[in-house]
Formats: structure tokens, C-alpha cells, sequence
């Protein structure tokens, strides 16, 4: 036990390393991660990771949703809605329809219901492995959205697709009727569950009296909840997860309460997530071994299989690039008809789109779930080839894309419009101005006759223009700090206004300068 804990502790010791080499050599971290659980796997001696597959989904998924759900602008979703839902749902169908077809085809012995299985498995893009490229590179603001957005809803739309092709899989039927009416509910009873719990852990910060500390623990433990009753209820965790965390992302301030709980907890889930997705990738490569022992009993061949895995790969890749030119030629022909969001589309974009299919952390997650035995006491067939081509899959989309992918993009030279806000500078005039506007106000309006008592307050009011304060903040009276975090909390509730009824700011400025606003109250704090 003692040997196994210390072997878990080196993994979490090479995570750190490997990521540190990644950004070292400037590549995205779950390439490397990978590579170094494959590495690792074939030293003799070392313990085999093995992790309940009905865990998986449990353990890994919901906090990477949920942050990634918490993270994302609903302002950017909502306008680029059209092109995400198509990406998130249309092509993850028409990718998990091919691959079905392709693998009933051309792999012996695979069943169209196993064809859908291992379509739901590899068909949704992995949003981590994507992040972690375009940090090195900049893409158009309207792009990074959709990959985003898309992110979001494809894994709800590819487990879906998962989870009926496994009851297939099992019963050896599928009622199209009984299939319709499981999937309303999942979508829509999924999508309701989350913003229930969701408002009802919103109600808990309101009500009863929290800490920092419990905040941030509320706040890890709200993902699970959502999952697992939507779970229960047999309708789709990943939407209750995505929904609930969408509805919590927009009202951050009103579970948040204080600028320490904002920035502890920002602290926390950047420090579990890197963690969470450290260990999947190393997982990734570190499960290839076992893969393999359970191909050999399948009597499969690695070259075969290795095949069928690139077949695969290929499948995916071009799948997209159909269905991403699809995308602009439909945009063509219905912005005759309709007002459209993007008039000129181009090729380069769909071309960048078609190229930023990795895969990664779901489907891991959705392969490893699959159970050993079935319920009826039969193995599932083809477990390990499935899990294999998924690995193959992974590494190929990560190493092949994911490597080229920064030269691609610096290559087409996209030009990034600003997604139609302002630029940075007129954001940042226009923010710094109307906040100046806000604080004066605020303080004419209430303490006027205070706010001449004290010369270093007035500073302190117009700390845009001001490089070094700390000795205006040592003088501050508890009265005047006491004044100061009113007025930070009156620039807080019109930025967050500002957000809404603006479409010309970049909710990103936005919430740079509310986190701007918790720093300096908690400097004055301290």
C-alpha cells in the first residue's frame, strides 16, 4: 500500500514535470503527458493503474465541465450560437453515423451497434487539448468561441449517442419510438436538473452564513450533485452539469459573495483541474499495455489494429472538413434568405476549424467506462479493440494536429475582426473612464463632505492614473477603507451591467477589471 502511494505521488511529480517541459518546448502539454505515460508503462515492475469504469464518468468528468461551463461567456455563446450548435450536435452525429458505417464495414466482426458505440467514443473534440495549443497562438476571437461553445455540448450530444448504442449493444434491439422519448428526456430533463440545483446551491450562498473555505468547497462539490441526480434520473449528467454551470457562470458574483471567496476559488479550480487533467492524459498512455494483453486474447494483431485505428482517424478528420466547408457554403447560400452572423466566411476559418479536431479526455473516459462483463454475464465484445483504436485515436489526432496545428495557424494569417467589440484600447479608455464616473458619483452622492476631509482617499479614488499607492493606502482611515469597498462594490454592479446591455465590450475586459477590483480590495485588506 505504502509502494502504491508513493508510485501515485511520482505520477503526480512527472504531471508537474512533463508540463513544465511542454511549456518549455512550447507544446501543448497533453501531447507530452501522454507520450510520458507511454513511456512509464513499459517499465517492468511498476503497479497497473486501474480505476472502476462506472467511476469514470463520475470522477473526471463533471468538475472539467463545470469549469469549463463557469469559464466560458454565455455573452460569446449566445452569438455565435448558430455555428456552435451545428458543430456541437449536427457534426458529431454525422461523425458518430460515419464511423458506425466505416466500422461495420471494414473491422470483422464489428456490429453497427458497436459501430455507434465507438462513434460516440472518438466523434466530440476535446476542448483541453485545443486550449492548450491556442495559448501559444492567437486565433481570431469568433473561432476560439466556437471551440469553446462547441466543447461545451459535444460531449452531451456523442455520450448520448454512447449510451443508446450500449442498451443496443446489450439488448441486441433498438426501438426508435422508446430511443425518441429517452432522448427528450435526457436533453431537456438534463438541461432543467442542472438549473434547478444550480439555483438551489444559489439559494444555500444567500441564505446561510459561509466562509471562504466553504464556498470553494461548495462549489467543487455542486459538478457531482448535478451529475449524479441527473444520473439517477437517467437523464444526461453532462447537460445538467454544462446548463447548471452556464446559470451559476452569469451570477459568479452572488455565490462569490467577497473578493476572497472570488479569488481562493478561482485559485482552487485552476490547481484541481490541471491536476484532473494531468492525470487522464497520463492515463491515457499509461492504460496502453493492458489494452494490448486484452487485443492479444481477442486474437486481433497490433498491426490490424493499429489499421483500424488510423482508418478511424482518417474517418474523423475528414468528416470534419466536410461538415466545416459544409458549414460555410450553407452560410453562402442562407445569408440570401436570412441575416446570417458571419456575411463572409472565407475558407481560411473552416479550414483552421476542420484541423482542431484532437481528441482526448472524453473519450478516454467514455472507453474506460465501458464495463468488462455485461449485465447479462457475457464479456463485451470487442471491449479492448475499442479501447485501442480510441487510444490510437488520441494519439494520433494529438500528435499529428495538435503538432502542426500553431504553424497552420500562423500560417493562414487569420485576421482577427475583435468578434465586433471595440479594441482593446477604445475598451480599456471607455472601462477606466465610466468607472472614474462611477466612483465620484458614488461618493458625491453619499459622502461628499467626507471625501474632502482626506486628501489620500481622493488619490486613492483616481488609482487608474496612479502607478504606486501603497503609501496613500497606508494613511486610509478604517472609515475611509470602510467608504473605498463600497465604491469598489458600485464599480463591480455597473461593470456587470455594463456586460449585459454593451454588445460592444468584450466580456473578457470585463471580468478582467472585476478581478482588478478584488485584488485591490483584498491589497487594502491586508
Amino acid at each position: 500500500m505504502v509502494e502504491n502511494f508513493i508510485y501515485y505521488l511520482g505520477l503526480v511529480l512527472v504531471i508537474i514535470g512533463a508540463i513544465m517541459l511542454a511549456n518549455r518546448l512550447k507544446v501543448a502539454y497533453p501531447i507530452i503527458l501522454v507520450i510520458a505515460g507511454l513511456l512509464i508503462s513499459f517499465i517492468p515492475g511498476l503497479p497497473v493503474l486501474k480505476i472502476d469504469p462506472e467511476l469514470i464518468f463520475i470522477i473526471f468528468l463533471p468538475p472539467l465541465l463545470y469549469e469549463a461551463a463557469f469559464a466560458v461567456s454565455w455573452k460569446e455563446i449566445w452569438k455565435m450560437r448558430r455555428i456552435i450548435t451545428s458543430f456541437a450536435f449536427i457534426v458529431v452525429f454525422l461523425t458518430a453515423i460515419s464511423v458506425a458505417f466505416v466500422a461495420n464495414s471494414y473491422i470483422p466482426g464489428f456490429s453497427l451497434a458497436l459501430g455507434f458505440v465507438l462513434g460516440g467514443i472518438v466523434s466530440p473534440p476535446d476542448a483541453v487539448s485545443a486550449g492548450a495549443i491556442l495559448k501559444f497562438v492567437k486565433v481570431p476571437k469568433n473561432l476560439s468561441t466556437v471551440l469553446e461553445g462547441e466543447s461545451l455540448f459535444n460531449d452531451a450530444s456523442s455520450l448520448i449517442i454512447f449510451r443508446f448504442a450500449m442498451v443496443a449493444v446489450a439488448t441486441g434491439q433498438f426501438i426508435w419510438q422508446d430511443a425518441a422519448t429517452s432522448f427528450g428526456w435526457m436533453v431537456f430533463g438534463g438541461l432543467g436538473i442542472g438549473v434547478v440545483l444550480a439555483f438551489v446551491f444559489l439559494e444555500i450562498e444567500k441564505i446561510f452564513p459561509t466562509d471562504v473555505n466553504m464556498d470553494a468547497i461548495l462549489s467543487l462539490v455542486a459538478p457531482y450533485v448535478m451529475y449524479i441526480a441527473a444520473e439517477e434520473v437517467h437523464s444526461s449528467g453532462v447537460l445538467a452539469v454544462v446548463s447548471g454551470g452556464l446559470f451559476l457562470s452569469v451570477r459568479r458574483h452572488e455565490i462569490f459573495r467577497t473578493s476572497q471567496s472570488r479569488l481562493r476559488g478561482s485559485n482552487v479550480w485552476e490547481s484541481f483541474v490541471f491536476l484532473i487533467n494531468g492525470i487522464v492524459f497520463l492515463l491515457i498512455g499509461l492504460d496502453l499495455p493492458e489494452i494490448m494483453v486484452g487485443l492479444n486474447k481477442e486474437g486481433i494483431s497490433l498491426s490490424d489494429a493499429i489499421g483500424y485505428g488510423l482508418l478511424i482517424t482518417a474517418v474523423l478528420i475528414i468528416v470534419r472538413f466536410l461538415s466545416s466547408f459544409g458549414a460555410v457554403f450553407v452560410t453562402l447560400i442562407m445569408r440570401n434568405f436570412i441575416n446570417v452572423a458571419d456575411r463572409d466566411p472565407g475558407m481560411k476559418a473552416p479550414l483552421l476549424m476542420g484541423w482542431t479536431g484532437m481528441r482526448g479526455v472524453v473519450s478516454l473516459a467514455a472507453a474506460l467506462s465501458i464495463p468488462v462483463v455485461m449485465e447479462n454475464g457475457q464479456p463485451f465484445p470487442h471491449r479492448d479493440l475499442i479501447l485501442f483504436i480510441t487510444f490510437i485515436v488520441i494519439l494520433a489526432t494529438l500528435i499529428v494536429q495538435g503538432l502542426t496545428l500553431p504553424a497552420l495557424i500562423k500560417k493562414l494569417n487569420l485576421s482577427d475582426t475583435g468578434g465586433g467589440y471595440w479594441s482593446e484600447e477604445e475598451s480599456e479608455h471607455f472601462l477606466r473612464r465610466e468607472m472614474r464616473k462611477i466612483a465620484f458619483k458614488y461618493l458625491d452622492e453619499n459622502y461628499k463632505e467626507r471625501r474632502s476631509e482626506n486628501e489620500y482617499f481622493s488619490k486613492l479614488m483616481d488609482r487608474w492614473e496612479q502607478e504606486d499607492k501603497e503609501d496613500s493606502i497606508h494613511k486610509l482611515s478604517e472609515e475611509a477603507k470602510a467608504i473605498y469597498f463600497e465604491t469598489l462594490e458600485q464599480q463591480r454592479i455597473w461593470l456587470r451591467a455594463e456586460n449585459r446591455r454593451n454588445p460592444n465590450i468584450d466580456e473578457e475586459y470585463i471580468r478582467h477589471y472585476l478581478t482588478r477590483l478584488d485584488l485591490e480590495e483584498e491589497r487594502l485588506r491586508m
